[in-house]
C-alpha cells in the first residue's frame, strides 16, 4: 500500500522535520521503500540528514511539485514523505486543487496522510482548523503534540479545531521530547538517527548513555506509528532495534 505523507504545521519551530526524519528512519528500519522531500529552502533540515532518500523540492511551483508525484509512475508501491516549510500550505493546496490529486491519489490507490505538527500555542491550534477545512474528509489526518516543543496542550484539547479534525477521524498523537544536549548533537553533525544510535567512535559519536536516550526516544515514537492505521503497508516486517 502506496502513501504519502504531508508532514507539515504550517509554522516555523514546530518539530516537523524531526518528524519527518523519523517516519523516514521508521521506513528504513521497516523495509518500507520510500522517497523523501525537503521543502526548506533554508536549512534542507531533512536532507541534511537522510541525504540518501531526500531531495529538494520548490513548492510554489506546479513543475516542482510534480516531482513528487512523478515517481509514483516508476514506483506505484512506494511511500513517499513530504517535509513541508512553514507558509506552504496555500502553493500546496493550490497545487492539490488543480489537478484533483486527492482524486487522482484514490485512484491510484495511494493513501493521503496530512500530518499536522504542533506546539502547545494558539496559532497551531488554529491552523489545525485551516488544514481540516482546506481538505475535508477523504484524506487521514495525524494530528501531533509534540512534546519536544511544548508541556501543555490543554488549548488543544478544548478547541474547536480538535473537534472538526476528530469529525474526519483524525488521529491525535504524542511524540515526546528527545534530550537536549542529545538532539544538539545530532543537529551539529548532520546524523540520522541510525548513526546516533550505532555509531560509537569518532569525533560526532554520541556518548553511551546519549545514544541510550536516543534509542529509547526513537522506540517509543516507533510505538506511535506502529499504532496508526495509516501506517500499515503491506511492507512492515520487523524491527530492528
Amino acid at each position: 500500500m502506496a502513501s504519502i505523507n504531508f508532514i507539515g504545521g504550517e509554522k516555523g519551530g514546530v518539530g516537523t522535520s524531526v518528524t519527518a526524519r523519523a517516519l523516514a528512519q521508521y521506513f528504513i528500519d521497516k523495509r518500507v521503500p520510500f522517497t523523501g522531500f525537503d521543502t526548506d529552502r533554508s536549512h534542507h533540515s531533512f536532507r541534511r540528514f537522510y541525504a540518501d532518500y531526500a531531495s529538494p523540492v520548490i513548492v510554489d511551483s506546479f513543475e516542482g511539485l510534480d516531482q513528487i508525484v512523478a515517481g509514483f509512475e516508476n514506483n506505484p508501491e512506494q511511500s513517499v514523505i513530504v517535509d513541508l516549510a512553514a507558509q506552504t500550505s496555500a502553493p500546496l493546496a493550490k497545487w492539490i486543487r488543480d489537478a484533483s490529486l486527492l482524486e487522482l491519489f484514490a485512484d491510484m490507490g495511494i493513501t493521503v496522510n496530512f500530518w499536522h505538527v504542533m506546539d502547545d500555542g494558539r496559532d497551531a491550534v488554529d491552523l489545525l482548523g485551516n488544514l481540516v477545512d482546506a481538505y475535508g474528509y477523504g484524506p487521514n489526518y495525524v494530528v501531533v503534540q509534540n512534546h519536544g516543543r511544548g508541556a501543555n496542550f490543554s488549548l488543544l484539547r478544548n478547541s474547536e479545531s480538535l473537534e472538526k479534525a476528530q469529525a474526519v477521524g483524525a488521529s491525535v498523537v504524542e511524540l515526546s521530547g528527545l534530550h537536549d544536549t542529545s538532539m544538539r548533537k545530532i543537529d551539529q553533525y548532520n546524523l540520522s538517527f541510525w548513526k546516533a544510535i550505532n555509531n560509537r567512535q569518532g569525533f560526532d559519536a554520541l556518548g553511551l548513555l546519549e545514544r541510550q536516550r536516543v534509542k529509547i526516544w526513537l522506540k517509543n515514537t516507533y510505538a506511535v506509528f506502529d499504532a496508526l492505521q495509516c501506517l500499515k503497508p503491506s511492507q512492515v516486517v520487523m524491527d530492528t532495534f
